[in-house]
């Protein structure tokens, strides 16, 4: 008798435990290439370093924006969300195609580029974000999901005026975002797990 509810109870531990698992596994993808990046940290260590530890910064930058997009597209179709509309994932994809961060990277070494990369960052991520924001309204109608708003022409504008010292700030407000978007994109994950999991 004890050894029957033992194995009842286990059973039932067992079977929230998988469904637990499955849950930590879709968010594990999504926490560990979200990571937060310090911005202040990059910038002094670029002062100390002549500027040296801006590659591996914009290395990093495009690394977590392409496994960021790659990985909202894998938890699309693993919650099977993306029947909402075929077409989505080949949209997306066309819209914010992947970067080669390497040779982004390298491209630094010519200076005129970290303009060009950090317009292109922040022009990702408003669209990514756009687009993000249509899915979540077709699959919660009820919540509101705000993108963040960047002027990329007056940020353009700025750098021009400040002879490309400007592009440090604009820098500065792209990683922030990008952060802010993680940080809220953990919160939506979780929404979407929960509702993958009722399907």
């Amino acid at each position: 008798m004890l050894n029957e509810r033992i194995y009842k109870l286990w059973l039932s531990t067992l079977a929230s435990t998988k469904s637990n698992h499955r849950m930590e596994k879709n968010m594990l993808g999504v926490t560990k290439t979200d990571r937060i990046m310090w911005f202040s940290m990059w910038f002094l260590a670029s002062v100390a370093s002549f500027g040296i530890a801006f590659f591996p910064m914009f290395y990093l930058m495009i690394k977590r924006r392409n496994k960021h997009i790659q990985g909202h597209l894998e938890s699309m179709k693993k919650n099977k969300l993306d029947e909402i509309n075929e077409k989505r994932e080949s949209v997306i994809l066309n819209l914010i195609p992947e970067r080669n961060a390497k040779i982004w990277t390298l491209s630094l070494i010519l200076v005129f580029p970290a303009y060009i990369i950090t317009y292109l960052l922040t022009k990702d991520l408003i669209v990514h974000e756009e687009q993000q924001q249509k899915n979540y309204v077709k699959i919660f109608p009820e919540k509101q999901f705000m993108t963040q708003k960047i002027s990329l022409k007056k940020y353009a504008l700025l750098t021009l005026l400040t002879l490309g010292i400007g592009v440090i700030y604009w820098l500065y407000k792209t990683v922030n975002m990008y952060n802010t978007h993680f940080m809220e994109q953990e919160k939506i994950e979780e929404e979407i797990n929960k509702f993958g999991d009722k399907k």
